[in-house]
Order: C-alpha cells, then structure tokens, then sequence
C-alpha cells in the first residue's frame, strides 16, 4: 500500500483517493464547492467523483474547453465571472478535477477571485498527476508565453486516482512519462534505470507515487524556486519554446510531454558541453527519449525564432537564458548561462538524430 505524502502544507493522497476526498469535503464546512472540469474530464472521471459526493447539493460544474489555447486571461475570467453568478463566497471551496490545464488555471481563478479561496487537486492525466497538481504553482499564459502570470499558492489536498489513467489515449500518457523521465534524470538514478524496464505504456501506481515522492521532495526543500526547485526545469527551457512554437504554427500541435522530450534531448547534450556530462549517458539519454516519441522536424530556419521565445522565459536572469542542465544521471546543476550558439547546437544534435 503506497503512503500518504505530506507536502508542504497539504496531503497528497493515494489510497482511496476518492473516499478521502468525499471525507475533505464534509469536514471542511465549506458554504459550497464547485468542480472545474473540461469536456473530456466531464465525460470520463466526473461521473466517477459524482457518485461518490452525489448526495451533497451545495455544489455547481463550471466547464471549459480541452487543451493549452485554454489556459489564458480569457478563460479565467469566464471561470471568476461563472463562481460569482453562481454566489461563490470566501468560504467556498474549487476541486479542479482535470489535467495540468485545469490544475493551473483552476489553482490560479481560486488564489486570486475574492482574494483567494481554497482549492483541491484531483488530477486525471499522468502529466497533472507527477508534475501540475504538486507543488503550489499555479498558472496562466499570456500572448503565448507559457506560464508568465501565476502565483504560488498551496492546494488544501491533491487526491490522485490511478485508475483516471484507464481514460487516457496512449499519446497523453507519454506526455506525463517525460516529466517522470525528467525526476529520475534529475534526482534518482536508480528510478531512471527502473523506469527504463518497465512497462511505458501503463506506468504503475508505484511508479506514479515514486516521481510524485521525488518532486515533493524538492518542492518541500524549496517551496519558491529560489534555489534546488529549478533543477525541476530540465529540459523545459528549450521544451517550452518547442512547445510554444508548435502551438503558433501546427495544427495538430505537440503536447507538453512531447515538447519536454525535446528540450531535455537537446539540453542534455548542452550538458556535455557545459557541466560534465558524459558522451556514453547522453547516448543513452537520447536513445531511451527518441524511441518513445515521434521525431518532430525542427529545421534550422526555426532555430531564430525559438531562440525569441526563450529570451521571454520566466526563468532568464539579467536578459540571459538560464537553463538547468545535468553532471550526470541523477544529478542536476541550475542556473547554467547559455548562449545563442550553444542552444542552437543542442537543437542541431535532436535533428542530427
């Protein structure tokens, strides 16, 4: 049986998830409750989570549309404008039942409309159960920069329900595999070689608990990324800019997982360039990501304007592009300064692949 994890402030719960979500919410005492959803969520998992508070009627079901074009100034304020027709007051409770999307959205309307009320994770992706529900950040983007308005604000519980994964198309549960393959990448040898051998397509319950274990220990250790929390941004420097491209110009863009893929193939091989990596580990690096995802063109004539979306990244320091980036697996160094060049020649090794 997998432990409750205790995070900052709040419990992460494993073990009937469901159960002890429906035991939050009658001792909470809360005036009333709403449940963000999208219409995938909608269909597949809230049927599930209204059979178990269903005979509660103090709650209402706000629903957005599916994917990242959702997650903007004009989808929070349709969510502020839904909890005010509907007399949300401050002693309201938000349950974001969804992916990343709704947990940073959802996590964001609440922190801010009335000055904050609580919130609840229950995420239903892999991706949102190992990287967005844990943590305390939440997020909106803002003329296509990924993350740029958002506050740190803590849920009062995540509940994390393995079997929501039952519901995903194999191409979402790659998406939350590459942030499980960054954890072990970053912090855990060990966890990286045994994600290596297991079974990629239907990550176990324990699998799930470990990277979640892993990334609570670095968000407990630093709660505000001053410090050992921007190790978590592997891969994302250049991962979001691919991301944020494929947004702006595919029509069937890449998913986040996808993109960090990418980013954490090309800054790896940043890695032997600038903090000691070896050749033989970014061989394997490459190996094990390439055969997972499908190879996404990314011609030279790009480098240009994806160098111009990561001069936007909130992570840059004095106009400079900070990227975390590894000694070794399992080992991560932060704030690495790269240049132009340097970033250019680690989306010329993804190509060159």
């Amino acid at each position: 049986m997998m432990n409750t994890l205790q995070s900052i402030s709040y419990p992460i719960y494993f073990n009937e998830p469901l159960t002890e979500l429906e035991n939050f919410i009658r001792q909470g005492n809360y005036s009333r409750f709403f449940i963000l959803t999208d219409e995938n969520t909608g269909k597949h998992c809230l049927p599930i989570v209204q059979q178990r508070i269903g005979k509660m009627d103090n709650f209402d079901i706000i629903e957005i549309n599916a994917g990242e074009e959702s997650k903007n100034i004009d989808f929070c304020v349709g969510v502020w404008k839904m909890l005010i027709d509907f007399g949300a007051d401050r002693q309201s409770l938000m349950i974001n039942l969804g992916g990343g999307v709704i947990s940073d959205l959802g996590g964001f309307a609440a922190s801010t409309y009335k000055r904050g009320i609580d919130f609840v994770h229950v995420p239903t992706t892999l991706l949102s159960q190992v990287d967005a529900s844990v943590g305390g950040k939440t997020g909106i983007d803002l003329e296509n920069i990924k993350n740029i308005i958002g506050t740190f604000t803590q849920p009062k519980a995540v509940f994390i329900e393995h079997s929501f994964l039952n519901t995903l198309p194999a191409r979402q549960v790659l998406s939350g595999l590459a942030e499980m393959l960054k954890h072990g990448l970053i912090a855990d040898a060990g966890y990286w070689n045994k994600l290596k051998y297991s079974d990629l397509q239907n990550p176990s319950a324990e699998l799930v608990h470990h990277s979640v274990a892993i990334k609570n220990k670095v968000v407990i250790e630093d709660p505000h990324e001053k410090g050992i929390r921007k190790s978590l941004n592997f891969g994302h420097t250049i991962g979001h800019a691919v991301e944020t491209y494929s947004l702006m110009n595919d029509p069937n863009p890449l998913t986040h997982g996808e993109a960090i893929a990418i980013g954490m193939i090309c800054e790896s091989k940043l890695s032997v360039m600038k903090t000691g990596l070896k050749e033989e580990e970014l061989d394997e690096i490459a190996e094990i990501i390439s055969g997972l995802y499908p190879r996404y063109e990314i011609d030279e004539s790009c480098y240009e304007s994806l160098f111009n979306i990561m001069l936007k990244d909130k992570k840059n320091q004095n106009g400079k592009i900070n990227c975390s980036l590894l000694d070794k697996i399992g080992q991560c160094r932060i704030d690495n300064v790269c240049t132009e060049e340097e970033l250019y020649a680690g989306l010329a090794y993804y190509s060159s692949l």
